[in-house]
């Protein structure tokens, strides 16, 4: 027997402010690429290559939004919500990519530091961390609510960070001339940016692995479970996240029913799931006292 079944939509009122976002740093990439091909910046060359995994992102993302909003059907009875996972994944290997290789650059120019543009290098950046900042502005309240937002949120977090070095950079080569400064801020940028890239990469792992969503105690859940009148046992608990925010829990329970219907048993416990835990999507199977239970036979939902 099971009950709780709601298939709520995937949120998705961060899409308009991820269009402005993908436009800015779409139309800002560009420049920068420009820019940094003709100033010789390393370091520009990394905040635009960091710039064009954003926008990348803000195009995944809207395509996962997109796909969420499709309806559950007979072969994808969850529907599409995980989409967004795959895509904060796909962005998280990207920007292993990237930063490994302004780190092999960065390596190969400090053996041999080429002139740097130091004006043009230093206008280019100060544009692009007014640019990041306003995109931040717009992610902000959304990078707690989603894994994709937060994806996009920590890229954009990370430009800006890359846009304050290049800015250090250009000034101390205008004041100074030590073109290896360059480099020295390129690598310090990719050396930022992966320890958060393998934070976004870990959680979205864990929830494609069906993992217990952050968060969430289960050993605290099931006593929570136990405590409910009529409830004698429970077993063959899961819990894990369709998405960011959406998790599920499936659970075997064992009944006394000298203290209460099965339905009376069900109901109280997806209302603990719910109004405690904040778990709507709950299936849950409910034995007598005499039902064998076979411990390698586990059921999931």
């Amino acid at each position: 027997m099971s009950a709780g079944h709601n298939h709520a939509q995937v949120r998705a009122g961060h899409e308009r402010k991820l269009w402005m976002v993908l436009g800015l740093t779409g139309s800002f990439m560009i420049a920068e690429v420009i820019g940094a091909f003709v100033t010789g910046s390393l370091a520009l060359l990394s905040d635009a290559a960091h710039m064009m995994t954003d926008t990348l992102a803000m195009a995944i993302s809207l395509v996962a939004i997109q796909m969420a909003k499709r309806a559950a059907d007979r072969k994808r009875t969850f529907g599409y919500a995980r989409f967004e996972i795959l895509a904060a994944s796909f962005n998280a290997l990207l920007l292993f990519a990237v930063a490994f290789y302004i780190l092999y650059e960065a390596y190969q120019r400090l053996q041999a530091p080429p002139e740097i543009q130091s004006t043009g290098m230093l206008v280019i950046a100060v544009l692009g961390l007014i640019i990041n900042l306003i995109s931040m502005r717009l992610l902000s309240a959304g990078s707690g609510e989603s894994l994709n937002v937060k994806g996009a949120y920590l890229e954009v977090w990370s430009d800006m960070l890359g846009s304050i070095g290049v800015i250090i950079a250009a000034l101390v080569i205008m004041l100074t001339g030590w073109g290896w400064v360059d480099s020295l801020v390129a690598a310090g940028i990719g050396f930022w940016v992966l320890p958060r890239t393998w934070i976004l990469l870990k959680e979205s792992m864990n929830v494609l692995l069906q993992g217990v969503p952050d968060g969430i105690d289960i050993d605290q859940i099931e006593q929570g479970i136990r405590n409910v009148p009529g409830v004698k046992d429970v077993h063959d608990l899961h819990i894990w996240a369709l998405t960011s925010g959406k998790n599920v829990l499936s659970a075997h329970l064992v009944a006394d029913s000298a203290l209460g219907t099965e339905q009376q048993v069900l109901t109280l416990v997806t209302e603990l799931l719910h109004e405690q835990f904040d778990i709507s999507h709950v299936t849950l199977q409910v034995e007598g006292e005499g039902f064998e239970h076979d411990e390698h036979d586990d059921v999931h939902a």
